[in-house]
This record gives C-alpha cells, sequence and structure tokens, in this order.
C-alpha cells in the first residue's frame, strides 16, 4: 500500500464497521473511510480503499465468484495461499489468495455472524449455514459454513463452505449418463413400486443424494413423502413432498431441533414414505421404529465405504440412541430390505455399483448382493426377485 492508505488506516475502518450489527452499506464503508482518514485522502485512494472493504463485507468476500460457479461444490481455504475448489473431478487449487491469516480470520468470523454462530477464541470452531446466500445463488439451499480458528487449526484457520445445490435430477438422467446401469434402473423402479426400504450407502461425494433424490422422483405421485435433513439437498421433482430441516442452537445454545425430533414430528404429520437424508446419529432409532410402524418405503443415506461396512456404521450408531447390537438386527431386519451402493471414481464420475438385500442370518442380518455392476456372483438375486414379486401390487 502507498501514500495515506495504509494496513492500519483499514483495520481502523474494519474495527468502525465492525461495531454495526448487520453488514454495512457501500456509503457507510466510505463514510468510516472518510472519518478515520480524517479527509485526507486522495479520490484515486478512497477509490481503492472502498474495493477493498467492499470485496471483504460483501457475501463471502474474495471467495464470492468461486460460490458462483454453478460446477463448484466446494471451496476450501487452508491458507492465505491456499483456496482449494472442487467441481466434481477433485480438489484443485484455485488462483484466488488471501493477503495474509488475518484477512482468513476475519471472512470466517463475519460469516460465522452471518450465519447465526460465535466465533472466537472461546469458541473456535463454527457449523452452520449462512443467511441470505440463497437468493444470491439462485437456489433454495445456499452454502453452509464449517470454519475452525487458529491455532487449534495448526497452519491457520480453516474454512469449508459446501455450496447446497438441488439434488434433482431424475432415475432416467442418471442412466444416460452411465451413473446407473440399464437392468439396475428397471430393478430400482421395482423397488419402488414395491415399497420396500432401502439405504443408499457410499462414501463422502459418491452421489448419495443424487440417487435417493431419483428414486424419490419415481414414488406414485398420490404418497406423502416427509424428509428429514440436517442440511436441505434432497429436491426431489415430486408433487408431494415436504421438507423438514434441523436446526443447530443459536448463540445463547438455545433453539436446537434436531433430526431425531423432526423423525419423530414426521411421524405425525400422515407420510407415506419417511426419509431421513443422512442417517448419521441416534436418529437411526427413530427411523427404524418408524418404519416398523407401517410406513414402508422409507429411505436414507449412511456413510459407509462398502455395504459390509453397513452393519458396523449402523451398530455404533445405534449405540448412540441406546440400543443394543441384538435390537438393532432384530428392527434391522423388520425395517429395511435393500441397500444401495454408490461409488465415485477415481475420474470424479459417480456410479451405482451394487444392489443388495437384508437377509436374516441366525439373529442377526448380513448384506447379500443381488445385482452388481461387475458382474460378480449375486446369491439374493432371486430371494430379492421373489420378494419384489410377492410386494408389488397388481
Amino acid at each position: 500500500m502507498s501514500g495515506l492508505m495504509t494496513a492500519e488506516l483499514l483495520d481502523r475502518v474494519r474495527e468502525r464497521l465492525a461495531e454495526g450489527a448487520c453488514a454495512p452499506e457501500p456509503a457507510q464503508v466510505a463514510a468510516a473511510l472518510r472519518a478515520e482518514a480524517g479527509g485526507m485522502l486522495g479520490d484515486t485512494d478512497l477509490l481503492r480503499a472502498l474495493r477493498i472493504l467492499q470485496t471483504e463485507m460483501t457475501g463471502a468476500g474474495v471467495l464470492e465468484p468461486l460460490l458462483h460457479d454453478p460446477e463448484v461444490a466446494d471451496v476450501l481455504v487452508t491458507a492465505p495461499d491456499a483456496v482449494w475448489v472442487d467441481r466434481g473431478q477433485g480438489l484443485c487449487r484455485s488462483p484466488v489468495c488471501f493477503p495474509d491469516e488475518a484477512a482468513v480470520r476475519r471472512l470466517a468470523q463475519r460469516l460465522a455472524l452471518s450465519a447465526g454462530r460465535r466465533l472466537d477464541d472461546a469458541q473456535p470452531w463454527v457449523d452452520g449455514r449462512l443467511s441470505g446466500t440463497e437468493a444470491a445463488l439462485g437456489n433454495s439451499f445456499g452454502v453452509r459454513l464449517h470454519a475452525v480458528l487458529s491455532p487449534i487449526a495448526h497452519g491457520g484457520t480453516c474454512l469449508s463452505l459446501r455450496v447446497l445445490r438441488p439434488a434433482s435430477q431424475g432415475l432416467a438422467a442418471l442412466a444416460a449418463a452411465g451413473a446407473v446401469a440399464p437392468e439396475a434402473k428397471a430393478l430400482l423402479r421395482r423397488i419402488i413400486r414395491a415399497r420396500l426400504a432401502f439405504l443408499v450407502v457410499g462414501g463422502t461425494g459418491a452421489g448419495k443424494t443424487t440417487l435417493l433424490s431419483a428414486l424419490l422422483a419415481e414414488v406414485d405421485p398420490a404418497e406423502r413423502i416427509i424428509c428429514v435433513e440436517d442440511a436441505a439437498e434432497l429436491a426431489p421433482p415430486h408433487p408431494h413432498v415436504v421438507r423438514l430441516v434441523a436446526r443447530p442452537a443459536n448463540v445463547e445454545g438455545a433453539g436446537e431441533v434436531t433430526v431425531r425430533d423432526l423423525v419423530r414430528q414426521a411421524l405425525r404429520m400422515r407420510p407415506d414414505r419417511i426419509v431421513v437424508g443422512e442417517v448419521r446419529g441416534a436418529e437411526v432409532v427413530d427411523l427404524l421404529t418408524a418404519l416398523n410402524t407401517g410406513h414402508d418405503g422409507g429411505a436414507g443415506t449412511v456413510h459407509a465405504n462398502s455395504p459390509r461396512e453397513v452393519l458396523a456404521r449402523l451398530e455404533a450408531l445405534a449405540a448412540l440412541g441406546g440400543m443394543s447390537r441384538d435390537a438393532l438386527h432384530s428392527q434391522l431386519a423388520a425395517a429395511i430390505q435393500v441397500i444401495l451402493h454408490v461409488h465415485r471414481r477415481p475420474d470424479g464420475s459417480r456410479t451405482l455399483r451394487e444392489i443388495a438385500l437384508v437377509t436374516p442370518a441366525s439373529g442377526r442380518v448380513e448384506i447379500v448382493p443381488a445385482w452388481t455392476a461387475d458382474a460378480r456372483p449375486a446369491p439374493a438375486a432371486a430371494p430379492l426377485h421373489h420378494l419384489l414379486t410377492d410386494r408389488t401390487p397388481l
């Protein structure tokens, strides 16, 4: 910086503007600049300072253009000069940079305030959803924020922004893109028509929500679907979907609404199908209980890298809700019939790799393949066919 426009001047302006309860207007920024500079700034320096401050204080600052890129799913900041983006083919480094660590920290704290959260040395991490981003990005989902301040984040403030774009591709579109094989597409439609309950499993970014949304679009239009999510992502093109979204506690620690609370409320809303966007905690107990009370055709997603890992994952989650291993297997045998495994290839493309049947076995359940994309043996193919025949309405 040169002339009268120094870093110290900009810091004083930032402090003055931070006293306000909401984002400053351009006129307020200009007035604060003039006040702190004592009227000594020339027109060129004033305009330059205005551009710097407005970039910092509007939206996500220097990250805003990345969030508006329709292909960007994640924006990750690990250092002032290390900004990464994911456009569906894995992480790549962005040319965007921050001037210093303090600038990353300021942005993280300002975004936390936008999400109604506290972020400081006493509360050095935050998880929330940015307010006002839905209209700016042209969707009803917005941006999810996670940030960790240093020294907890050893290399400096760590900022993660996920653009929550609607998962609205239909099953036909997924099949046309090669994500679902033709024979699997026909089998999936039979599973939906027979009202079998299913879980979509896979790793991070494998396309679990996308496949779930596509399958919900295949549900009979006369049925009422209640979707419960931790962060709004499901947007199935179906005429009767009710979406319930969890809410974290506010700055005072009050007002939290958990996924488990919402699953219980969904039971009272005359659902034909109950769907949990992602089962990641004790709500698995309430979901299994709900699916065992006459609500056929329910669904959810679970983070697991293979169908064989699903049982261990569910056992751990059920323990959080006070359900024993034996009780979980008993409930699971009656509540869930099918497991759908999606996989993300090294090139970033996503595919349905396996359809498996939940099979009771000596007081436990097993996950047995019924269809595989690589033509491996599928011993549960015949049992699944018989189940679909029995359960499909005439």
